[in-house]
Formats: structure tokens, sequence, C-alpha cells
């Protein structure tokens, strides 16, 4: 009977001792938490930047191959200085959403939204074997943080074009007003995902890009996709995504409409 009163008693302290552990390693993972969102924030960020970089030194290389054209060099210059001013807005955005902040919406017509993310990626698509089919209906407009949802767009339209590389496709950018939500639809012909990848598509740094299989400079971060969770997420909205090996990819966006009463 003493025996079992001491294993009992024995038991009783290492439950207490596993209990206390337990409770000092919750206490090091908040205190870690500080550090855990700086880091994710500084790879979203560089993975975000560096979608901008390419045509910045694009628009400079351009400008620098005509010294003697000013009109072609200050065109050049105007398209650096917007993108700057993009890169600054996609910053303060990325922070905010890092630190729960809320930022404000605004109704933004979608046409304009779209046009200005070919007018940054400084590339035509053409030149790629890519065809853009664009449906959006002209004073479509959605509810959102536009810098944001352009975010979302512009990595959705880089992992097609990196889809259909080299051998081109057609990406084709829909969008259509629903009662309650406005559904946007940006589908490829390119290589598609494999079925044992799509419930990972979107868990950060899950990548099925490498640098030996991919063309874009940036590939293989994982970031893009779980960040444009995190943005729809902020929005109240959805993104999912229907693929297939070898017959393209189409990622579904559903942003809802303003309710009464909300900001």
């Amino acid at each position: 009977m003493a025996s079992i009163t001491a294993r009992r008693y024995a038991l009783h302290r290492h439950l207490e001792v596993q209990e206390h552990q337990n409770q000092a390693l919750k206490s090091q993972l908040a205190g870690l938490q500080p550090l855990i969102s700086m880091g994710t924030v500084s790879y979203m960020t560089a993975h975000e930047i560096n979608n901008l970089l390419t045509p910045l030194k694009s628009y400079a290389t351009f400008a620098l191959s005509a010294p003697g054209d000013k009109a072609l060099a200050e065109k050049a210059l105007q398209k650096v200085v917007t993108n700057c001013n993009r890169v600054s807005k996609i910053m303060d955005s990325m922070l905010a959403l890092a630190n729960g902040e809320t930022q404000e919406k605004e109704y933004v017509r979608l046409p304009g939204l779209i046009d200005e993310i070919f007018t940054c990626l400084c590339r035509d698509f053409a030149k790629d074997g890519i065809t853009v089919k664009i449906k959006v209906p002209e004073n479509l407009t959605v509810w959102a943080v536009p810098v944001q949802i352009q975010q979302v767009l512009m990595n959705l339209i880089l992992n097609a074009r990196d889809a259909m590389l080299p051998r081109g496709g057609v990406l084709t950018i829909e969008a259509a007003e629903k009662a309650d939500s406005v559904e946007i639809e940006v589908a490829d012909t390119g290589s598609g995902i494999e079925p044992g990848n799509l419930q990972n598509i979107f868990e950060m740094f899950f990548t099925t890009k490498t640098r030996d299989c991919s063309a874009a400079d940036n590939s293989g971060a994982g970031l893009g996709l779980s960040f444009c969770k995190m943005i729809m997420d902020g929005h109240e909205g959805s993104i999912t995504v229907e693929s297939e090996p070898d017959n393209g990819s189409k990622f579904g966006i559903v942003l809802p409409k303003q309710q009464s009463g909300n900001s």
C-alpha cells in the first residue's frame, strides 16, 4: 500500500514538473513571437519588393540605353518614381498587416488596379508567348485596401506567367459582381499543380518552384500565396485554387461588398 502511495506521489510530482516546464516553454515562445513576426515580415517584404525590382531595373536600363533621348528618359524615370511610391505603400501595408492594424478600405475600380499592375511589371507578356485576356467590366468596383488587392493579383499574375514559361499560353483575368460580393478569377494554361500539393499551396514557405524549373528570379520563397491568403482573410474574403497537372490553374478570389455600418 505504501509502495502504491509513493508511486502516486512520484507521478503527481512528475506531472507538476512537466506542467511547470510546459508553462516555461509557452512563456519563452510568447517572448520569441515578436522576433518570429519580424522575420515573417522581413521575408514577405523581400518577396514583394523583389516583384518590383525587376521592372525598376528595366526602366533604368531603358533610360540609359538612349541617353540622348530626353523624352524617353523622362518617361522611364517617371515610371521609376511611380514604382518607388508603390514600394513605399506596399511596405506600409505589410507592416500594418503584421501589426494587426486595420487599414482603410475604399471602393476602387478593378480595371484600373489591373492596368497599374501590368504597367508596373513593365513586361510585354506577348514576348513570352503569353496572350493576356482581361474580361472585367469597365466600371466594376471592389471594396478593399487597393495596394493589398494589387499585391494579391500581382502574385497570381506572376505565378501564372512562371507556370506558362517557356511554352507560353493564355492568362485570363475575369471578374463579375454578385449580390454580396465581387468574384475574380485568374486562370492560366500552364503546368498546373500536383493534387498532393493543392492542400498545402497557401501554407507559408511551401513552394513547388525551384531554381532549376522556374524562370522567376525570386522563385522558391513560398511566401506569395500565403501572403495572398493573409490579405484575403483581412478582407473577410477568400482565395481558392483549382488545378490539374498540365491543365493549368484557376485561382478564385471573393471580395465581400461593404456591409451597412462597416467602415
